[in-house]
This record gives structure tokens, C-alpha cells and sequence, in this order.
């Protein structure tokens, strides 16, 4: 049986080396390219050589040679550099999970037309607890519908530059949704001085940097007399590894069409 041919971006960076030793785990897979930005100190050096088992994978910032042998790209990265893989890939038939946090609409509108090109995952979190949270929280949502204020607190590392986490809107996104409302309407991302008071039916971010958190994330349903809280916690990023080959084993039967974790969990 011929290995499943996977490139990954960002490979010098932590999330990258975590994906190519995910990779070289799994007999049936293959590190078949590698790709990080112009410069980067890993540029021309062996993807796996931090593993002491060389693969022959050069990381390259050429897309053309990082990419010339692979049917899939895990990308990571930042949203720039994800859409400049986005079109390359969509204009040669390379299946993508996008892993990518921050987009703006545009940005997710060009994910959404390359989808109609290639096969896509597209999930702000690719931990398979993290999803199955979500499908917990759509659930909690239509029973606290009345009576019970919502907030959302995440909690990340000092070096995430999005804010709020790509997961913590998404989860709000499954609230509203599941309520029946419209997330841009009723999210409020900052409190300051005299706010008056809450609004039911909004839905509340809360954010938090500092050191090395992997990703925390808690939704608060605080009603009279009880609260309930719905909490995920990260410690290594191995789980968005794990998560990433799932999607990839999905695609294997999808040409085109943009799908998230939930489809690939069989959550829907």
C-alpha cells in the first residue's frame, strides 16, 4: 500500500516538528514536503533531522519544491502565509487542513472557493476533546437557553498574537448558533469603566496571556443559585497533531468541499 503523502508548513516552528514527528509515527504515512517563510533559520536543513532519524525532506520557502511530492498540506501557520498556500494548493488538486487561526472574511471567503477546487478541513482547534466539547456545548446551550449569562475565558501562551483564540469564537459561534443568534449581534470581546448592565443575551470573551499555556478554555453558564462550567485544557500539542492525521485519513474519500472536525468525528 503506498504511504499517504503529507507536506507540512511552518516545519521549523514547534507545531511543525510536533505534525512531522506525528507523521513519522504512523507506518502508513509519509513526510513527503516541507515548507517554512524565506530566512528562517531551518531553511535547507533536514525536517526531521531534530529527530535523529533524517527523512530526506528538505524545508524549502520555494511552495513548488516544498510541495512537488505531496497530496496534503497540514498548515499552521499564520493567515498570509496559509492563503498564499491556499492558492497553490487549490490550483494543484493538494488536499488541506488548516489548522490557521485569525482570519478575517476575505480570508474565509478564499478558503471557502478554494473548497470548490480541492478537498478542505478547516478547524480553529484540531484537538479531538476540543471538538467533542463543542458538541457538549451545543447541547448545554439549548438548555441554558433562559436565565443563564455566558462567558467565555481562554487562556494561551505569551506568543499567540490573535485574540480571542480562534477556538473561543468558534465556541461562541456554536452557542449563538444553538440560541439562535447572531454571535457578531451579541459577543462582547471588552469591558471597561461604567458598562451598565449585562445584556442576557450576550456572550462574553474573557483573554488571557502568559507564559507557556498550550491553550485553556472554559465556557461559564452562571444562572441563579448554580453555574455550570464546561472546561478544556490543553498541556501538549500533540492533540492538534493527532487530530490533523485524522482529518487527513477524512479526505482520503473527499475531492473537493470544505469540511471541520466535526465532520471528521461524525459529530454532526
Amino acid at each position: 500500500m503506498n504511504p499517504i503523502k503529507i507536506a507540512v508548513a511552518g516545519a521549523s516552528g514547534r507545531m511543525g516538528r510536533m505534525l512531522i514527528e506525528a507523521i513519522a509515527s504512523n507506518a502508513d504515512m509519509q513526510l513527503s514536503g516541507a515548507l517554512d517563510v524565506a530566512g528562517a533559520a531551518g531553511i535547507g536543513s533536514d525536517a526531521a533531522a531534530f529527530l535523529g532519524q533524517p527523512s530526506g525532506v528538505l524545508i524549502e520557502s520555494d511552495l513548488a519544491k516544498g510541495l512537488a511530492n505531496a497530496d496534503y498540506l497540514i498548515d499552521f501557520t499564520r493567515p498570509e502565509g496559509t492563503l498564499a498556500h491556499l492558492a497553490y494548493c487549490a490550483a494543484h488538486g493538494i488536499k488541506m487542513i488548516i489548522g490557521t487561526t485569525g482570519f478575517d472574511e476575505a480570508g474565509k471567503a478564499a478558503i471557502s472557493a478554494a473548497a470548490t477546487k480541492t478537498a478542505i478541513v478547516f478547524a480553529p482547534n484540531m484537538s479531538v476533546g476540543v471538538n467533542v466539547t463543542m458538541k457538549l456545548l451545543e447541547l448545554a446551550a439549548k438548555s441554558f437557553s433562559h436565565g443563564y449569562d455566558i462567558e467565555i475565558i481562554e487562556a494561551h501562551h505569551r506568543h499567540k498574537v490573535d485574540a480571542p483564540s480562534g477556538t473561543a469564537l468558534k465556541m461562541g459561534e456554536v452557542i449563538a448558533d444553538a440560541l439562535g443568534r447572531d454571535l457578531q449581534e451579541v459577543g462582547v470581546f471588552a469591558r471597561e469603566g461604567v458598562t451598565g448592565e449585562r445584556d442576557p443575551s450576550s456572550i462574553g470573551f474573557a483573554t488571557i496571556r502568559g507564559g507557556d499555556i498550550v491553550g485553556d478554555h472554559t465556557v461559564l453558564f452562571a444562572g441563579i443559585g448554580e453555574r455550570i462550567e464546561i472546561t478544556h485544557k490543553s498541556s501538549s500539542r500533540v492533540t492538534y497533531a493527532h487530530g490533523s492525521l485524522r482529518a487527513v485519513r477524512f479526505l482520503q474519500t473527499h475531492a473537493t468541499g470544505l469540511y471541520d472536525m466535526q465532520d471528521v468525528l461524525g459529530l454532526r
